[in-house]
């Protein structure tokens, strides 16, 4: 890879000190880059201007969090070249390098040493008030939860039109293998390989201890109908998509998941895998550590 775009969390790098030291990395090798510009939309929610971008560019720096990522995943959704995560945040969990191994990733990058794995996408649609809105697909998750000031709310679940379970809590999570490591997790779902062709429904903060999570196939379709309450609100819940896209919903609105038509492509690098990085970033830290003991200890 040689010509490459940059999308910039400008909260994050509000100097650009970092990101003009990436450029001057890939002009010194004769690449070339261009940089896209930052602006905000009426809601407040940040976003990249991509109508720009080079026909011909081979890949996409994301430098932020997991959530500038997740923001560049819908943004970039019209273009086919791949993503490739900076971590500038704390977790980055969907970034394939942080900081202090910057330019060994970058050499590798130039070099060809990497593999570009597609993730699957969730394609949500959401009946409300006799209409159906599309709303942008999901890398990470769809969250269904409650409103405002409203105790808990009632979620039945089907697949493929079958009712599987009725849930009462505060939500329920429908993640794709990227997306379990998220939300899901904090909610107590499973972690699932990101090669798996599943999804995985999780409620949030159920009033049952019986509730627990259920693994899907990528073929299925999942609906989720907002349940009638005790004391039904004008606006019960909120469906939200990686944490930005949302709209609200009334009792008996439902929303239907299945696998997206589009994936998104990440760049990995060859030498971790993604064990190692979830042993390194959420069960205990410092892999690199951890190789060189295991290296002296045998």
């Amino acid at each position: 890879m040689e010509r490459f775009c940059i999308i910039t969390n400008r909260e994050k790098d509000g100097s650009m000190a970092i990101t003009g030291r990436i450029a001057d990395f890939i002009l010194k090798r004769g690449g070339s880059i261009y940089l896209t510009k930052g602006g905000c939309r009426k809601d407040g929610t940040h976003y990249t201007e991509v109508e720009d971008i080079p026909i011909d560019t081979q890949c996409a720096l994301v430098l932020g969090g997991d959530g500038t990522i997740l923001q560049a995943a819908q943004d970039l959704a019209k273009f086919d070249f791949p993503i490739f995560g900076i971590n500038l945040g704390t977790l980055g969990f969907l970034a394939e390098t942080e900081m202090a191994e910057l330019d060994q990733a970058l050499e590798k990058l130039f070099a060809g040493e990497y593999v570009i794995k597609e993730q699957m996408m969730l394609g949500v649609s959401v009946n409300t008030g006799g209409r159906r809105y599309v709303l942008p697909d999901a890398l990470n998750d769809l969250v269904l939860t409650r409103s405002g000031f409203s105790r808990v709310i009632g979620a039945g679940v089907y697949i493929n039109g079958d009712l599987v379970s009725d849930y009462r809590g505060d939500g329920v999570i429908i993640a794709t293998p990227t997306g379990s490591t998220g939300y899901n997790l904090s909610a107590g779902g499973p972690i699932i390989a990101p090669e798996s062709n599943v999804m995985v429904i999780t409620p949030i903060c159920p009033h049952s201890l019986g509730a627990r999570s259920i693994v899907v196939t990528d073929r299925d379709v999942v609906r989720v109908s907002v349940r009638t309450s005790k004391k039904t609100q004008q606006e019960e819940a909120i469906a939200t998509v990686d944490g930005r896209s949302s709209i609200k919903l009334r009792a008996k609105d439902y929303i239907e998941v299945q696998r997206a038509e589009r994936a998104v492509k990440l760049v990995r690098l060859l030498d971790r895998s993604f064990y190692e990085v979830l042993r390194a970033k959420l069960l205990g830290g410092g892999y690199r550590n951890e190789i060189k003991q295991t290296e002296q200890d045998y």
